[in-house]
């Protein structure tokens, strides 16, 4: 059952990061990039790595994306969607993903460790704590002065995003 959630999963973050690439519109290439961000926490998960999971959904899909957006806020979203990709600069990257995809499907059906189950990974909460720990007391100081950068960018982003009205 594993792997058929594993193997749902996958196929999404593949299908999810070829929209990526072949949207069109910048704010939907933008969605499928944090759609395939969330399906790979989801492998996470299968893996039982629930750290990583997090970690994944609040570091790429919450302040990657938002970072990714605050960009397309910024560029004339209009004007990029109206520019038409050039036909014959798209064959060779094509002609690349079909090659990466047979190759990836046969190392996928050669592989006799894919069907081998894995050993569970220990459950680390003794670690997840001490990490939390080493994070908000000894290194307080320089996730607060991060944040603050953090904020800084945010709303420098929207002063430059902010169209002038006069």
């Amino acid at each position: 059952m594993g792997q058929g959630f594993f193997l749902l999963f996958a196929t999404g973050a593949v299908v999810t990061a070829l929209t990526v690439v072949l949207a069109r519109n910048p704010v939907h290439s933008a969605l499928a990039l944090m759609a395939c961000f969330l399906q790979i926490s989801a492998i996470f998960v299968l893996l039982e790595a629930p750290l990583l999971a997090v970690v994944q959904i609040f570091v790429y899909v919450g302040a990657i994306m938002v970072l990714f957006l605050f960009v397309i806020m910024m560029i004339d979203v209009r004007e990029a969607v109206l520019q038409r990709f050039v036909p014959g600069r798209n064959l060779p990257a094509l002609t690349l993903l079909f090659l990466l995809g047979i190759e990836m499907l046969a190392l996928l059906l050669w592989s006799g460790r894919f069907s081998a189950v894995a050993p569970s990974a220990q459950h680390g909460g003794d670690q997840v704590r001490q990490l939390s720990t080493t994070l908000f007391a000894d290194y307080l100081l320089p996730f607060e002065v991060a944040s603050i950068i953090l904020l800084a960018a945010l709303v420098g982003a929207i002063v430059l995003a902010r169209k002038e009205t006069r």
